[in-house]
């Protein structure tokens, strides 16, 4: 696809691409003299898929983006681990259970303790999908360190993480709760019947698990998680997003039907072990017929049982009732339709589409959801802004790249004309436009540049957008951030993509000419398509086609001069692109580096 290396598609307006070589016109006489690093770079051919090779891992570069996510990972083990065995000891061990035990086996203890980790999970897992309390989060200082922000990066991750473990313990708490069924059937308890949820000896487990209000809703809450993990592949989801998209919704009816799952109380413990302590001569026992016991105490009254009084409730409660006010809050704040001023398309299937609406306020590297009830009234779909409401425009704006059933039918709805042949320029449309509504602006890795001293962004196809509102907010404010130099990489496939944001790049690299500050910025372009002919000779953009190559970065090369350049300094490394690159990022960003500079790697991830 156009702008895109061989990677996944990003979801929509935020992905990425590659780029190369422009025309051997010299650099216009007012750009500065490029500094060593893009020197050596484009002095050394540029091989195309060169392997980085082995890496030694440095202490310090994983401790900086590895710690902390590993840090909170062992809390959560060590949670449900503790849950499991403290629970599976209470069953197997307490008193109370001394006979529902003795009938079930332990079936009891695994059910019972895959029960609590399924409690935990299914209450944390709503927290990372909490949107606007996380954005909220990010953006008090007050209330979070970098390295907190940097966490809540991995929201998604996290999310996935907790929802892999219900799947995991859904399936050992069915096979646990199957084994019991058919223990209930095989031990029927003459001698206690209040035990029993059988209500005969032999009685079919399959007639005990669909007759019962805790086996029926088992049965359903099975098939609704089951629909949801199938379709949270990624075949799937690439696929068919929507699929995703409605399976996933299904998650309101999963929780209702969790709140009444213990109403029936199929499992009873004892309440009276005081009077009649577990093992004691019941009055119709002798002691020869109870030699085998422990005990020789008579008991003191029958045993009594009573079911459990339902505690899922207690668990999910609290996140469920925070997700709902956050969905409330989000619905009341995107329930006004925006005012779409402009389309433009660009080349390789990209339109941008500027917006208006009361009250917005957003930071750059944030994303919005789109919702356009003339394609889908119940779809929302991430994009990234690629440029923010300021004091002196109210408008913002998206980049999206059409691929997929929904950008196709949303482009076709803006821009109905035939599609003609791609123009290097873009064509501006004004006519009716559809219904669009916009939640958000949500938090992202990419807020993060303008908090180092030293940033490198790095962009694969559209997956330049959430450095496009990066840019855009340098020009008119530059001075006014913490961030003291701005390595920028763009790597795109077909050359045309560089002119979505062409006059962007020039204007800032202008702007910072003219104020004596060359070397704040270090753009480096690069096409990957090998028999690229073309180039941008057009005169406005002679700034960039001096920084443009044919191939792919070396990027071994590229981290060990940044790092020279910045000794001993913590350079954040932002990246958004395919997972190829992404990966190969964050080996390097770990890597053993003599000059002492730390890499903090931050990657874009839309939920």
């Amino acid at each position: 696809m156009c702008g895109e290396e061989g990677g996944e598609e990003p979801l929509h307006g935020a992905s990425r691409t590659e780029r190369t070589p422009v025309s051997a016109a010299a650099p216009a006489p007012c750009l500065p003299a490029e500094p060593r690093l893009w020197r050596e770079l484009g002095a050394a051919k540029v091989e195309v898929g060169a392997p980085e090779g082995t890496m030694a891992v440095s202490v310090r570069s994983w401790l900086a983006n590895e710690a902390g996510k590993h840090f909170v990972l062992m809390l959560w083990l060590a949670a449900n681990t503790w849950l499991f065995l403290d629970t599976y000891l209470l069953y197997s061990t307490g008193q109370q259970y001394h006979y529902l035990y003795q009938m079930l086996g332990l079936g009891l203890c695994i059910s019972r303790a895959s029960a609590s980790v399924l409690n935990l999970n299914c209450s944390l897992v709503l927290l990372p999908m909490c949107r606007s309390l996380l954005t909220f989060i990010r953006g008090s200082h007050t209330m979070s360190t970098r390295r907190m922000r940097r966490l809540l990066d991995k929201s998604k991750s996290f999310h996935v993480t907790c929802g892999v473990a219900i799947c995991i313990f859904s399936a050992v708490h069915v096979s646990a709760h199957l084994m019991n069924v058919v223990n209930f059937s095989a031990s029927f308890s003459e001698d206690f019947p209040d035990l029993n949820l059988a209500r005969y000896k032999g009685e079919d487990p399959k007639l005990i698990i669909f007759t019962t209000i805790p086996g029926l809703s088992g049965v359903l809450l099975v098939l609704i998680l089951l629909l949801m993990f199938i379709s949270s592949s990624h075949c799937i989801r690439v696929c068919n997003y929507e699929i995703f998209w409605y399976t996933h919704n299904l998650f309101i009816i999963f929780y209702i039907i969790l709140m009444v799952h213990m109403v029936g109380g199929a499992l009873k413990y004892q309440t009276n072990t005081e009077a009649h302590p577990p093992g004691c001569l019941r009055s119709s026992q002798s002691l020869q017929e109870a030699d085998d016991l422990d005990q020789k105490q008579r008991c003191k009254e029958d045993a009594h049982f009573q079911p459990h009084y339902p505690q899922t409730w207690l668990w999910v409660s609290g996140p469920l009732c925070l997700y709902c006010v956050e969905r409330l809050f989000r619905y009341i704040r995107s329930s006004h339709p925006v005012t779409i001023v402009t389309v433009i398309r660009h080349p390789c299937d990209v339109v941008e589409l500027r917006m208006l609406k009361k009250n917005f306020r957003a930071r750059p590297g944030q994303y919005i959801l789109l919702n356009c009830p003339g394609v889908s009234s119940f779809e929302n779909h991430p994009f990234t802004l690629t440029a923010c409401p300021t004091e002196n425009k109210e408008t913002f704006g998206i980049h999206l790249r059409i691929v997929g059933d929904w950008t196709e039918h949303f482009a076709h709805l803006l821009l109905p004309q035939p599609r003609a042949a791609l123009e290097i320029l873009p064509v501006v449309h004004q006519r009716r436009y559809p219904t669009l509504y916009v939640d958000g602006p949500f938090g992202s890795p990419s807020e993060e540049v303008f908090n180092y001293d030293v940033s490198l962004c790095i962009a694969g196809g559209i997956g330049v957008t959430p450095f496009a509102c990066v840019l855009d907010a340098l020009i008119e404010r530059w001075k006014s951030f913490r961030l003291q130099r701005l390595y920028f990489v763009w790597v795109c496939r077909e050359l045309q993509s560089f002119y979505w944001f062409a006059e962007l790049l020039c204007a800032l690299h202008e702007k910072l000419w003219k104020e004596n500050r060359p070397d704040y910025l270090n753009v480096k372009l690069y096409v990957t398509q090998k028999d690229c002919q073309q180039s941008m000779s057009e005169l406005r953009y002679r700034p960039l086609a001096a920084r443009l190559q044919v191939g792919r970065p070396r990027w071994k090369l590229l981290f060990d001069e940044i790092g020279k350049c910045n000794k001993d300094k913590r350079v954040g490394v932002f990246c958004c692109g395919p997972k190829r690159i992404s990966r190969t990022l964050h080996r390097l960003c770990n890597s053993v580096r003599s000059s002492g500079a730390t890499f903090e790697f931050n990657k874009e991830s839309f939920s």
